[in-house]
């Protein structure tokens, strides 16, 4: 019950209570097992966009199984893929920067299990595979761009607090929708050279892209289960939450226009 009480101040615009279902879906990337988790409408049977929604290097949380039924509410259909692997889940710092250096050092890998996720996301039979966005907070903002440099036709990618380094920049030739970038002003994990490079890397691709920096926020602001002080340097900003969640929001209109 407390972890709901937390999310109500980042989701008080998504008032409209759906009927939503949700399910584990397991799949595979070469030998891993996967379990990834989808949440629908199912009080309809249009066809609707697809959202693909990348956890923070913590794992597959509960906190991003919710963001994924809060995107179900918005008349999405959201899959969040399992990076890591069946169980995968931890609250350690140390371990989930062990885990995640696994694919930050290994974009091949990571671009992979993206694009797996992808592959069970446009299978589903309510999603419109013309309108696909992927979505990602922290190391899933980093996944998400990484698998827009590697070429997937999706509309449009959207990173919260995401690592935007790549050792591969001239791959940004490669992406096919717009990007939006929503970062925290005070994010001491993302430096101001990092996102000078980032920039540069846009530009010279040619690409349609957006970054907004949220001012007094640091790394993880989107997250109500990281407290509040600013100082540990990650820590739930509300202003920040909401504005980037409205951002996202208008974002998709924009991409989605039939």
């Amino acid at each position: 019950m407390r972890k709901y009480l937390f999310l109500i101040p980042f989701f008080a615009l998504s008032t409209v209570r759906a009927a939503i279902h949700t399910e584990a879906v397991t799949y595979s990337h070469g030998n891993a097992a996967l379990v990834g988790y989808l949440a629908y409408d199912d009080a309809s049977q249009e066809k609707r966009p697809g959202i693909l929604v990348t956890h923070e290097w913590w794992g597959l949380t509960d906190h991003i199984k919710q963001m994924t039924e809060e995107l179900a509410k918005l008349g999405y259909v959201a899959f969040a893929p399992d990076i890591y692997g069946k169980g995968q889940i931890t609250t350690d710092p140390s371990e989930a920067g062990k885990w995640s250096s696994i694919y930050k050092s290994d974009r091949g890998l990571m671009r992979g299990r993206m694009d797996a996720g992808l592959s069970v996301l446009k299978k589903q039979k309510m999603v419109d595979t013309g309108r696909i966005a992927a979505i990602g907070f922290c190391f899933g903002g980093t996944c998400s761009l990484e698998l827009a440099r590697a070429g997937a036709n999706v509309n449009g990618v959207v990173s919260f607090h995401g690592g935007l380094d790549t050792p591969n920049p001239d791959d940004a030739k490669n992406i096919k929708g717009k990007v939006l970038v929503l970062t925290g002003g005070d994010d001491n994990y993302i430096p101001p050279e990092q996102i000078i490079a980032f920039e540069k890397e846009m530009r010279d691709a040619k690409v349609d892209w957006q970054l907004n920096s949220y001012g007094n926020a640091v790394h993880g602001y989107t997250n109500p289960t990281a407290g509040t002080d600013n100082s540990k340097g990650y820590a739930y900003n509300e202003k920040a939450a909401k504005r980037s969640w409205l951002a996202m929001q208008d974002f998709f209109r924009e991409i989605f226009v039939k």
